[in-house]
């Protein structure tokens, strides 16, 4: 049951409880005046060197047991610089946690205590499958999901967690810089910033506002900040105004190395503390602190849509979104897709205690749901229904907020999210580490601070049309494409947009052909026709329908690749075998009506990983796109018109 695990119960997190300030004050533990100044000479004879703004940090520090962070301090006069360095970090640290240190160390003391104990957070609590809609793309009722988010879309934020770098997946940069595809080469930023930009054109025209604007918040980290403000100057934003994107940046909170809890330094330098990440949940401490969710809320805005750095998929699902969020009144949605009994992904299940009458729908971590649901409703454990599916939906951590109350509970709660704590201990004494631990929180957890009545829900849609993580090198992927069909690699990532295109055009009648499977660099990508159309081209089903006037004599085969760029480019018949790229500028009217393409088209060919003069962004897919000039039909329309191809 994960028992290693302890987090704060809801009963735990009550928003009093929470509702702390900055302004910390010095309580708890305490200890006599005269025992404070007898300890650690190191902090008591560099009081005058630390300087008054931080004497007061320094004190509560060493009243909360923590002394030794200074013992190992040189007498004044010597590494001064140092010690000014490690007081300035640590001002940082408590100013950057709800509450400060001390609230820090109180709840890690709560928490560990717990972990000792091996007291159960789920005990008492019996699973369900929550509120939620089964949506099969390109059904009626897709499509009057889709169409009732898009209505909403001009009231609608977007909060990407962008924290992490690529060492995972052995590219060196910030995951979001990273080419999405090859057949245009954007980056996965380019992709997420042009798609909200195409859902603000259209709800510019659905409000007849010309002045809509859709902002983005950004969620760095000291890793991956300065990279992604670069990215976004040298590129003019992809488009959008610099006042519609905040970036907000994670801080790391303090390891603990021992059970006490004890702040743990540096053992090569006294005068660093050790750090660690604190987990995608302070994407909410954030927005509260910079007050981005008090000012969404105010301005109007209904829907708050959170998502993470590589899935390039996420805004062909956020219109429908949205939608069953508006038709089921919900204050939190989570995006799920179809999961295989004991897959190794989270799932969203609602959990009821019969004793105390608590209930919460929440993500329930899948080696935590097996033995629940054994202990309680199901003997089996986890099973599928008849779907052949498991009935507790798989969790994508993209997730739909009502932005009045998410805004509102932030400020009574001053930000803190549900935490929890994970120690590797030494031995069965359970009182030192292996290795440093620290307190966590996870973005999807926000739920445990609702109340009972608070409406929160799930979405499901199929994987191939909404989900396709890129996080694995070609060696874990290889493996866990064996284990579970998805490698979630850079190269099956690229493959899944443009299966989920070539699906979509399928699906309202055009003839595509099917992918195969090839091997590059040991893992198995499907590689069939290369089909992307721009966010301007389409956002949703409908639009494609649209687009597409007699999808019957549309037939693409497996060699083609086709790129669409353009609001106003409407196809009516094509044959192709090849390549066909067609761009066109608002205004320019193209139909393509009887045109037949053959040329050699853009080949996928296998390159050399070994050889370090190719960029990474290809070592780690193990191929390169092949764009000859004589295997492309190419029309770039750049002046409004009316324009017909052939």
């Amino acid at each position: 049951m994960g028992a290693t695990t302890h987090q704060y119960s809801p009963q735990k997190l009550a928003r009093g409880r929470v509702g702390i300030s900055n302004t910390l004050g010095i309580r708890g533990g305490q200890v006599s005046s005269s025992a404070l100044m007898g300890q650690a000479v190191g902090w008591k004879d560099n009081m005058k060197v630390v300087g008054e703004e931080h004497q007061d940090l320094v004190k509560q520090l060493v009243e909360h047991g923590q002394a030794h962070v200074f013992e190992r301090w040189h007498e004044p006069g010597e590494q001064d610089d140092k010690k000014i360095a490690m007081m300035e970090q640590l001002e940082t640290l408590d100013k950057a946690y709800p509450g400060g240190i001390v609230e820090y160390l109180e709840r890690s003391k709560s928490l560990l205590e717990e972990a000792q104990s091996g007291i159960n957070t789920m005990s008492g609590f019996t699973p369900s499958v929550p509120t939620g809609e089964r949506l099969e793309p390109g059904s009626d009722r897709y499509l009057t999901m889709e169409s009732k988010g898009l209505g909403d879309a001009a009231y609608t934020s977007f909060v990407l967690v962008a924290g992490g770098l690529g060492e995972r997946l052995g590219f060196g940069g910030i995951k979001v810089s990273l080419p999405s595809e090859l057949v245009t080469g954007k980056s996965y930023l380019q992709l997420y910033i042009e798609s909200i930009l195409a859902l603000q054109k259209r709800s510019r025209e659905n409000t007849g506002d010309s002045s809509v604007k859709l902002e983005l918040a950004i969620m760095t980290s000291g890793d991956t900040h300065d990279q992604t403000l670069e990215l976004l100057e040298k590129n003019n934003y992809f488009g959008m105004d610099e006042d519609q994107v905040t970036l907000v940046q994670q801080q790391k909170v303090p390891a603990l190395s021992d059970s006490s809890p004890s702040l743990a330094v540096d053992p090569n330098d006294p005068y660093k503390l050790l750090t660690k990440p604190h987990g995608h949940g302070d994407v909410h401490t954030l927005l509260h602190q910079h007050g981005v969710a008090k000012k969404w809320a105010k301005a109007g805005k209904k829907w708050l849509v959170f998502f993470q750095d590589t899935n390039g998929l996420i805004f062909q699902a956020v219109p429908a979104l949205i939608g069953v969020s508006k038709h089921l009144e919900l204050e939190v949605n989570t995006l799920t897709v179809p999961r295989r009994p004991g897959e190794s992904v989270g799932s969203i299940c609602h959990l009821k205690n019969e004793k105390t009458g608590q209930e919460l729908t929440v993500n329930v971590e899948y080696n935590q749901l097996e033995p629940l649901l054994k202990g309680t409703v199901s003997p089996e454990g986890d099973v599928p229904d008849e779907s052949g599916f498991s009935p507790y939906p798989g969790n994508t951590n993209a997730l739909v907020f009502r932005a009045e109350p998410y805004a509102r509970i932030l400020e009574e709660t001053g930000g803190l999210m549900p935490e929890f704590v994970n120690p590797k201990y030494k031995d069965h004494t359970k009182t030192t580490f292996k290795k440093p631990t620290r307190l966590e929180c996870m973005m999807q957890d926000y739920p445990r601070l609702l109340s009972r009545g608070s409406r929160v829900g799930f979405t499901q849609i199929d994987r191939w049309c909404c989900f396709a993580a890129c996080k694995n090198n070609a060696e874990d992927a290889g493996a866990q494409f064996h284990k579970t069909g998805f490698g979630e690699s850079a190269s099956t990532a690229e493959a899944a947009i443009y299966r989920m295109y070539a699906e979509k055009l399928r699906r309202i009648g055009a003839n595509v052909a099917e992918a195969k499977l090839q091997e590059f660099n040991g893992v198995p990508t499907a590689v069939g026709p290369k089909v992307v159309l721009s966010p301007s081209f389409a956002m949703t089903m409908e639009e494609m329908k649209r687009k597409f006037k007699s999808p019957d004599k549309v037939s693409v085969t497996e060699k083609s690749t086709l790129y669409l760029d353009g609001r106003d480019i409407e196809v009516k018949a094509l044959e192709l075998d090849g390549a066909l790229v067609v761009k066109a500028v608002p205004g320019a009217h193209v139909v393509i009506d009887g045109l037949k393409v053959s040329n050699e088209g853009w080949p996928l060919e296998p390159i050399d990983v070994s050889d370090l003069s190719i960029p990474e962004s290809l070592r780690i897919r193990g191929y390169k796109i092949v764009k000859a000039a004589d295997g492309t039909s190419e029309y770039t329309f750049s002046e409004p018109g009316e324009y017909t191809l052939p």
